[in-house]
């Protein structure tokens, strides 16, 4: 991945911003809550959901284990079916590929899909530094876009808004974009939903050039499916002459019989929903329907790297639907700018330090940004046991040095050899309750200021368990 999202500082001083942010928090509860109630009722509905539940888990780990065969497939049926494949090892390739794409167009601006890998490789920002102009067409993306922001949420990008704020983002910012907002905008939703209509509609219209990302891509005919809930997607995916799809080497599934699991259980886990309103699906190019030129450019950005470590590869199953955020009390209070990614919450406290390393103070803290209480795990439907990744990357991290780990080792050295002394922890015990009303209520210092930044120290005991023990059961 390109650097840090927002150039954010790490994880705890970025969430220490957020929790103090009562309107965001606000926000943030009410539209997680709604989400993750309606989830369990869609969830419940299916009795065979623990059944599809490993299924899922079972084709997501066959397809990574032979993803180099998949990857050729998807080339060859891609191929065959009069789309182009491009191959990008990371994101600055990712973007001379698009960029050259669209200019052999001739045009200069382009409607998108809501797509997280564009997001991940800063397209929209190295399209902008061409000269193109990239108009996003999800409602929420098109909010954030609006807003000079960021997304905060995977399924829902602007769940960090209110529909007041919404209101002002299109009265101030719709004209510099485009059609402008509506005299006398209201808040209701129906009202800021057809004023993003009526601003997107010129633009659908008049665009040449389609960029997209995909749910899926399946091996065996080439097929590339989006998923989305208001049309923006089919708008953006049959109107166009030239369509270029951004995609991630991990989504493939190798049949359309595995494809069934999945449109079972993204809708349900994402949106609480039975089946998509819109699926939308496309196989290279057809001469009299859709886009005359298809180009896939598959990215890897890390991924590779991702698949090489046996506990950390399980991430690559993730199929985006969100359900880890929306039961995860760190993101409800922190809420997904603190992240310093395109993907917050539990799933990206764990992709993203694998997909752009742990060098980085904000990716090195992504690991710790858990209170490992397993919630996201239960929710998940491929099954990522996502407290165990979070482990194993605090081992990584921990490996790599720093002070504060290098204290943590001598202070745990030191514990070890008082506790292998029982004289020297009595007498120990003795003058840490003799000198109690000396102590601080707080710590300095790696480690355990962040402990009691936010709690105090308990109070040391009159005298020691041993003592009291010699005198009251001896």
């Amino acid at each position: 991945m390109s650097g840090t999202f927002v150039g954010m500082p790490a994880f705890p001083r970025a969430a220490r911003q957020a929790v103090g942010d009562a309107t965001l928090r606000a926000n943030l509860k009410h539209a997680t809550h709604t989400i993750r109630d309606k989830r369990a009722r869609a969830v419940a509905e299916l009795d065979d959901w623990a059944a599809l539940r490993e299924a899922g888990k079972q084709i997501k780990d066959h397809t990574l284990r032979h993803l180099d065969t998949y990857l050729v497939q998807v080339e060859e049926t891609v191929t065959a079916a009069g789309g182009t494949v491009h191959w990008a090892t990371d994101a600055d390739e990712a973007n001379r590929i698009v960029t050259r794409l669209v200019k052999e167009t001739g045009e200069s601006e382009v409607v998108k899909v809501k797509s997280m890998a564009t997001q991940e490789i800063g397209l929209n920002e190295a399209l902008e530094a061409a000269g193109i102009a990239a108009y996003e067409t999800d409602l929420a993306e098109l909010i954030v876009q609006l807003g000079h922001d960021r997304p905060s949420h995977i399924l829902v990008p602007a769940i960090h808004r209110n529909r007041g704020e919404i209101r002002d983002i299109f009265t101030q910012e719709m004209a510099a974009w485009g059609r402008p907002a509506p005299e006398g905008l209201t808040d209701t939703p129906a009202e800021l939903a057809e004023a993003a209509r009526l601003h997107l509609r010129e633009k659908f219209l008049r665009a040449k050039v389609g960029i997209s990302g995909a749910n899926f891509m399946v091996a065996e005919t080439g097929t590339l499916v989006v998923v989305e809930s208001e049309g923006n997607g089919r708008m953006c995916l049959t109107l166009p002459e030239t369509l270029i799809s951004v995609v991630g080497i991990e989504k493939i599934v190798p049949t359309w019989r595995d494809l069934e699991v999945f449109l079972q259980t993204l809708p349900r886990s994402s949106t609480a929903e039975r089946m998509n309103p819109y699926t939308s699906m496309w196989t290279g190019t057809t001469d009299t329907d859709g886009p005359q030129t298809f180009h896939l450019v598959l990215i890897d950005n890390g991924r590779t790297d991702t698949l090489a470590d046996e506990v950390g590869r399980q991430a690559l199953r993730c199929i985006r639907c969100s359900a880890c955020l929306n039961v995860c009390p760190v993101y409800e209070r922190a809420g997904g700018h603190a992240y310093g990614s395109v993907y917050p919450g539990p799933i990206g406290a764990i992709l993203s330090p694998q997909l752009r390393g742990t060098a980085s103070e904000i990716d090195a803290s992504l690991p710790y940004a858990s209170s490992l209480c397993g919630a996201c795990y239960e929710v998940c439907p491929v099954a990522i046991d996502i407290p165990e990744v979070l482990v194993h990357l605090r081992e990584k991290v921990a490996d790599q040095g720093g002070p504060g780990h290098r204290l943590e080792k001598a202070a745990i050295k030191a514990a070890g050899w008082v506790l292998d002394h029982p004289g020297a922890l009595a007498a120990g015990e003795r003058i840490a309750s003799r000198t109690r009303k000396l102590h601080p209520k707080k710590l300095s210092g790696p480690g355990a200021g962040q402990w009691t930044n936010s709690r105090d120290l308990p109070l040391m005991p009159a005298e020691p368990f041993r003592d009291w023990w010699k005198k009251n059961r001896a």
